[in-house]
């Protein structure tokens, strides 16, 4: 089929890996009916909607939902929501228990062809969300247009999201029911501010305009607030050769000084407003970091994990939902006796900024945590001396390397946890990790596609058996599931 032809009144059957709704094409051609269809959008299981077509391949076809005709049954608006349906929560009129009924289902049929291999894949009930609303910790806005005939939509000063499909065009908002109250209202008297100002919204297209972007940051457990102010610096540059670059610089340093004095009177207004950055940032990427400089408060907040604090920068990685962030720490943690650590060397791979390896390290004579970002490494040594945690050894470099030099230089090790990212392990990684021959290993997955796949490796190359899957909600109103899986050597 060709580019953008419209097909009308498709049911969808079910939530596929990836975010994407699953359908069947009903046609009267024989070559093409029951062919699959993966549809990205705002849709729901059981509703009847018409797509258009983004791409065609032999066995598939992706198809963008353009309109829907009839609604699901699943569907109940959200009686909170104010905000309507924006990026981030496309499921957010599912009420959360048929939200993790998905989630479930997702696992447990990506994980069904492993009973080739063992009868029985024990599945344990899915762990929801301590917060179903307002758990991120962390949230981006963009400034933008939303210019579209189509849609007679002109818009010219948005802060909001991206269109979902249109990247181009910014949706505006004035809040999101995936943060606090605390936040959004944070956010309302910085939009306000922004708008009152006259300044112009960045321009993609063209690459000018002032206002970029609003990055936020909140602390559950400490109740602090960071703020990120991104504009671009290259709206008061102007020719050596003007008349008129005096003045512009004098503009410059008044709009400048106006911003630092309404974020120090914001944080007075929200003394939970720890630290408040300015991004000076003229990266043609739609990246909310450029070159930082902090105006308010201290250069970091401090967040707390099952007893455990951590440093929290503005480039900091950091689960973005507190609270479910300890309930996945001690779902990993549950799945071994941590008595049984008093003499273990725990290896934990893709370690990012060493959240893991710490709370083992509670309990393990030795923590060795692999992670190639350089900047996670970093923050994780930091971390490890701010918890005087010295039985912590930080180690930047790909895991697939560390772990062949590792076994050459003759080191062992008695549990290892691993994390990899959506793309799952390197395929260089997994020999050496049966190599070990430990008792145990506990895999968290945040893709259930690449985890079906690595433990198909382990099951039948390393002769371990999968002991226990627990799914755990990070993430309500979206297609998002970690998992976590024990398995044990026969």
């Amino acid at each position: 089929m060709k580019k953008n032809i419209i097909l009308e009144n498709v049911l969808v059957e079910k939530l596929v890996f990836g975010g994407k709704w699953f359908a069947r094409l009903e046609s009267q051609n024989p070559d093409i009916n029951g062919k699959a269809i993966f549809i990205s959008g705002g849709v729901i299981p059981w509703s009847r909607v018409n797509v258009r077509v983004l791409k065609s391949c032999k066995d598939f076809i992706d198809w963008q939902c353009q309109e829907i005709l009839v609604r699901s049954p699943l569907e109940i608006p959200h009686p909170n929501n104010s905000y309507g349906l924006q990026a981030g929560c496309g499921r957010v009129n599912i009420p959360y228990g048929e939200q993790l009924k998905i989630k479930a289902w997702q696992v447990e049929e990506a994980l069904f062809h492993l009973k080739k291999l063992q009868d029985t894949i024990p599945l344990s009930p899915i762990v929801p969300s301590p917060l179903v609303d307002g758990y991120r910790n962390k949230i981006e806005f963009s400034f933008g247009k939303h210019i579209s005939h189509k849609d007679h939509k002109s818009e010219h000063f948005n802060l909001g999201f991206h269109k979902q499909g249109e990247f181009s065009k910014i949706e505006d908002f004035d809040g999101t029911i995936l943060i606090s109250d605390l936040l959004n209202s944070i956010f309302q008297e910085i939009k306000a501010f922004a708008k009152a100002s006259g300044l112009p919204v960045y321009d993609q297209f063209n690459q000018q305009g002032f206002f970029r972007h609003v990055l936020m940051r909140q602390a559950f457990f400490t109740n602090q607030v960071m703020i990120v102010f991104s504009f671009n610096p290259d709206y008061f540059l102007l020719p050596s050769s003007n008349p008129q670059e005096g003045e512009r610089e004098k503009r410059k340093n008044e709009i400048l000084s106006n911003i630092k004095d309404f974020f120090t009177s914001l944080s007075e207004k929200f003394p939970q407003i720890a630290s408040v950055y300015l991004s000076h940032n003229n990266s043609k990427a739609d990246i909310a970091i450029g070159r930082l400089e902090c105006i308010v408060g201290n250069p970091s907040i401090t967040e707390e994990l099952l007893g455990i604090s951590f440093r929290i920068s503005p480039a900091s990685f950091f689960q973005t939902n507190s609270y479910g962030a300890e309930k996945l720490y001690q779902t990993v943690l549950d799945q071994i006796d941590p008595i049984t650590l008093s003499d273990a060397t725990v290896l934990d791979l893709y370690g990012g900024t060493g959240t893991i390896g710490m709370i083992f390290a509670k309990y393990a004579k030795r923590v060795v945590s692999v992670e190639l970002s350089s900047d996670a490494s970093k923050d994780a040594k930091e971390n490890a001396l701010l918890n005087h945690i010295d039985h912590f050894e930080c180690v930047n470099a790909k895991v697939e390397d560390f772990l062949k030099d590792y076994i050459a230089w003759g080191e062992s090790a008695d549990l290892l946890v691993i994390d990899p990212p959506r793309t799952g392990m390197h395929p260089d990684a997994l020999p050496s990790i049966i190599h070990f021959q430990t008792k145990y290993l506990i895999y968290v997955s945040c893709n259930p596609a690449t985890l079906a796949r690595d433990l198909q490796y382990l099951v039948k190359e390393g002769n371990y058996l999968i002991k226990k899957v627990t799914p755990v909600d990070m993430f309500p109103h979206t297609h998002h599931i970690e998992t976590v899986v024990l398995l044990e050597k026969k």
